[in-house]
């Protein structure tokens, strides 16, 4: 039996896809194809009419199974682009997205672009925003803060993969047990924001692929806006800054927390989408 073109198993999948309810089921074929494929988008469109290898059959029909069952493109393919970098990505801890690219560059405007510091990141997750920071920083020392042993192993992996481990430490457990906060110069954190009893109504990818823990926020979704916030102001040396990313309606509440605990030069802004999604303060001198 012949096998299979490459257009023929794209047009599969786009239809699984839609029939799935997936946004985007061309560009997401396109994309699991060309991890399956390991080539170029203009290679695989050139090779349209061709027969695909068995192994790349068998790889990429695996990956439109559990893309059907709205299990994360990132997941399937194992790591996703962040801030340029390839970061390593599975069910252990949050998945890196393009809006958070902003609070990056928000921390790196507030840092020297030469000389030796100190940075922390609180719920590091897979690591992604250290790492950025790390890359675009090479004189900086970072310590990434988290709570799951499991989302620190990835993170430690992600360190590895762009080889700074040599200037970074995970530490594992609550940022309340974190005794760094009187050395970082910054503090950036993407803490849980979710508004508790809206997370059963966010996309099944969410829901049901991406750890509860780092998505719950409390009833309001400030819960960890506040922890951070006062051991920031409690504990952080002067001169230090504390930058947050925020949900896109979470602005002013932040702003005000942030007010109200003695927070300077307060500043906020927005991702690409035009939503707002970053807040920052300095502990006053």
């Amino acid at each position: 039996m012949k096998s299979p073109t490459y257009d023929e198993l794209i047009n599969e999948a786009v239809r699984r896809f839609r029939e799935a309810g997936i946004d985007r089921p061309r560009s997401e074929a396109m994309m699991l194809m060309i991890h399956a494929f390991g080539g170029s988008h203009v290679a695989l469109i050139l090779a349209g009419d061709s027969c695909v290898p068995t192994m790349v059959e068998e790889v990429f029909l695996s990956a439109i199974e559990r893309r059907a069952a709205r299990e994360p493109a990132q997941h399937i393919m194992g790591e996703t682009h962040f801030y340029g970098l390839d970061i390593l990505t599975d069910a252990r801890a949050l998945i890196p997205r393009s809006d958070s690219e902003c609070v990056v560059t928000a921390a790196l405007d507030r840092l020297p672009k030469d000389g030796p510091f100190w940075l922390a990141d609180l719920g590091t997750g897979s690591g992604c925003l250290l790492t950025a920071l790390l890359v675009q920083r090479p004189e900086a020392i970072g310590e990434g803060v988290e709570a799951s042993p499991e989302a620190a192993r990835l993170a430690r992996a992600n360190l590895e993969k762009h080889r700074l481990t040599d200037r970074s430490a995970i530490f594992i457990g609550s940022w309340e047990d974190w005794q760094g906060w009187g050395k970082a110069d910054l503090i950036i954190s993407n803490p849980p924001y979710i508004v508790s009893e809206v997370i059963g109504e966010l996309e099944p990818e969410v829901r049901d692929y991406e750890p509860l823990m780092a998505l719950d926020g409390g009833l309001d979704g400030l819960n960890c806006y506040r922890e951070i916030i006062a051991l920031g102001a409690a504990g952080m040396k002067p001169g230090a800054w504390l930058v947050l990313e925020t949900g896109y309606d979470q602005k002013e509440a932040v702003l005000r927390l942030m007010t109200l605990a003695g927070f300077e030069s307060l500043d906020s802004g927005q991702d690409l989408g035009g939503n707002d999604r970053w807040v920052a303060g300095c502990r006053p001198r």
